[in-house]
């Protein structure tokens, strides 16, 4: 399986001539979704998920959208391609085995409302969490994209997040609100403490899973 970083949190998975992207949103290129063959999306908010570039893409080539009920009352005409998925299912898409965890987005702040929001397991090897800092306990993950940077997420918990999965490596998500400030100190702590192989890929990097 071969893995393609796009910019924030979208990642493009290519396994035995399928294509899969999950969480195409506002901040990512919109040449993730050429040729897809399944959508995967964590959660409603538009850094996960741009829905005019999704329609666009649906309309070219209509293509199943996997993500939770909530992403419905979202997707506006495009939620006519949506199957449901709840925590712990899992399914197949694009050829690549699925398994769901969580249920929902880590808090922001009390006054603002909780998403549903879920991570996903591809093939048991490579793990999205999407906005949350689920640990699944039933697997041992190899490859963790971590959401390294988020109004709603704390640097200490982010690291003892990686730590709890413990992979063989981790690469940085949700980073897109970053500057090259930012990066250098966090790709320097995360590197130090992570206590796994940490990277930080640019946009466009592909790697094997």
């Amino acid at each position: 399986m071969q893995v393609t970083k796009y910019t924030h949190s979208c990642v493009r998975l290519e396994h035995d001539g399928g294509v899969l992207v999950v969480d195409p949103g506002v901040y990512s290129e919109p040449e993730a979704l050429d040729g897809v063959d399944a959508v995967l999306i964590t959660h409603e908010h538009p850094d996960h998920v741009n829905v005019e570039a999704l329609t666009r893409a649906l309309d070219r080539r209509p293509v199943p959208v996997h993500g939770p009920a909530s992403l419905a009352g979202t997707l506006g005409d495009a939620a006519e391609a949506l199957t449901v998925v709840v925590p712990g299912e899992s399914f197949t898409a694009a050829g690549v085995a699925v398994r769901a965890y969580g249920g929902q987005h880590a808090v922001i702040h009390p006054d603002i409302p909780v998403v549903q929001n879920l991570g996903y397991v591809f093939n048991d090897v490579v793990y999205h969490p999407g906005d949350s800092l689920v640990v699944p306990d039933d697997i041992q993950v190899d490859t963790l994209f971590a959401p390294i940077h988020a109004p709603w997420s704390k640097f200490s918990e982010v690291v003892d997040f990686i730590r709890a999965v413990a992979p063989r490596r981790a690469f940085a998500l949700h980073d897109g609100l970053l500057n090259d400030r930012g990066f250098g100190v966090l790709d320097r702590q995360y590197t130090a403490l992570s206590k796994t192989e940490y990277r930080r890929l640019e946009p466009g990097t592909r790697i094997d899973a």
